[in-house]
C-alpha cells in the first residue's frame, strides 16, 4: 500500500476546505502548496464519490459534502486510489504461481494479509476531524 503523492494531497484538499464554506481552486492551492492541474484531478474523484461538492460560475468553487468527523484516512485514500494494495498479489483475482503450491497457502502472502488489515485499521481509526483539529 503505497500512499501516493495524490492520496496525500486529498487529505490536504480537505483540510483546505475544513473551514470554509466555499473554497476555490486557487484558494485550496494557495493553503496547501498544491498545483492546480493536480487539484482539479483530485477535486473530481472527490466530487465522484460526493464527498465535496462542486459549483459552476463567478462564484464556483467548492464545499465539503460530508461530515469530516465520519471521514477516515482510509475512506479518502481509496476514494483516491481504490487498489491500494501493500503487493499486487494481494489484490482480488491476482494469480500467485507461490500461493496455495502443493495445498499450501504461501506464509509470505499469508503474513502480507495480515499487515494489510492491520493498516487498514490503523487508517479507519481516526476520523478527518481529529486529525486535522490536532
Amino acid at each position: 500500500m503505497l500512499i501516493t503523492r495524490e492520496c496525500d494531497y486529498a487529505v490536504r484538499v480537505l483540510r483546505a476546505m475544513a473551514e470554509e464554506k466555499r473554497v476555490s481552486v486557487n484558494e485550496i492551492c494557495e493553503k496547501e502548496l498544491i498545483t492546480a492541474p493536480f487539484a482539479y484531478k483530485i477535486l473530481k474523484k472527490l466530487q465522484k464519490s460526493g464527498m465535496v461538492r462542486g459549483y459552476r460560475g463567478v462564484h464556483g468553487g467548492y464545499s465539503l459534502n460530508c461530515d469530516l468527523d465520519q471521514i477516515t484516512l482510509y475512506d479518502v485514500y481509496t476514494t483516491i486510489d481504490p487498489g491500494m494494495f501493500i503487493i499486487d498479489c494481494l489484490e482480488p483475482g491476482y494469480d500467485c504461481a507461490r500461493n496455495s503450491v502443493d495445498g499450501q497457502n504461501c506464509s509470505v502472502h499469508c503474513e502480507l494479509a495480515e499487515i494489510q488489515e492491520e493498516l487498514c485499521r490503523m487508517l479507519k481509526r481516526k476520523s478527518l476531524k481529529k486529525l486535522i483539529n490536532g
